[in-house]
């Protein structure tokens, strides 16, 4: 417990602030829209856009290098966080149609089920969020049609959840990569059936009050306790086969959870609220 806590210190001080595809082999309906609140806005003016070396879900983009992650431990919500599912109940998870949340309970984690895309009550803008989830163990399909999944941070900005053990897809649609944007800098997937982690430091957009960009979202992510994304910016709100642009946005949104067809499992989600506004 001591060296799993002085992992967690560690991880903490590198947290400074400073995928959803449709499948391609699969008879399953399509995905929910991955950016349903997004396109109820006007584009804003978007931060100045990098050169683009590699097209989109690119299947020529170099594939992260694959490290074996360590024992899994599930990590405890600390004091301070709001604890979104402990394994009992869906009581703070609505579907994204606003109705009662239908994902079946199964050994004390929630599953996908084909009843659509789920989303918090509460709405959150800079925050921590750890959560568990876990891949078929049976596989089945290949790419992005093997336990497909998605973590949506404020129901726009998408850390690809997928099986990514021994299955070749592009390399921005794999497990922890800022879907259609940035793959994860090493491949630190388990088996499937096996439960993962995200630690996940979420800073929000901000917008000026012509609607442009001022600072665009940044986020850092430990996959399975592995550094794969340190402060990273996202281009804007997660899109398919495009790319993604910023539209102007409350401060606050919920974090959605997406059902692709397939039976993925979540547990152990909680999250801390924070303010990362820079000071003077």
């Amino acid at each position: 417990m001591k060296q799993r806590l002085a992992t967690i210190g560690l991880m903490a001080g590198f947290l400074v602030m400073g995928g959803c595809a449709a499948k391609s082999k699969t008879s399953k309906p399509s995905p929910e829209p991955a950016t349903p609140r997004a396109a109820e806005q006007p584009a804003a003016q978007q931060p100045a856009a990098p050169v683009w070396k590699w097209e989109v879900h690119d299947m020529n983009r170099p594939k992260p290098p694959v490290v074996t992650p360590g024992g899994f431990n599930g990590v405890a919500a600390p004091a301070d966080a709001i604890v979104l599912f402990d394994g009992t109940d869906l009581s703070q998870w609505v579907g994204n149609d606003g109705k009662t949340a239908r994902w079946a309970l199964v050994d004390g984690a929630m599953m996908v089920n084909g009843t659509g895309g789920i989303r918090t009550r509460e709405a959150f803008g800079d925050c921590q969020l750890h959560i568990e989830w876990a891949t078929p163990e049976k596989v089945q399909g290949d790419g992005q049609g093997r336990g497909n999944s998605g973590v949506f941070l404020m129901e726009r900005y998408e850390v690809q959840v997928l099986d990514s053990y021994e299955n070749v897809t592009y390399a921005d649609g794999q497990a922890a990569a800022l879907y259609g944007q940035y793959p994860p800098m090493v491949n630190a997937s388990r088996k499937p059936g096996e439960w993962q982690s995200y630690d996940i430091v979420f800073r929000r957009p901000r917008f000026n009050q012509d609607g442009s960009v001022r600072e665009p979202a940044r986020v850092t992510v430990f996959h399975n306790g592995v550094l794969v994304h340190h402060n990273v910016a996202f281009l804007g709100a997660t899109t398919h086969k495009q790319r993604a642009r910023y539209s102007p946005h409350p401060d606050k949104a919920p974090l959605s959870l997406q059902d692709h067809g397939d039976p993925v499992r979540f547990r152990n989600i909680w999250i801390r609220p924070l303010d990362l506004e820079e000071k003077d």
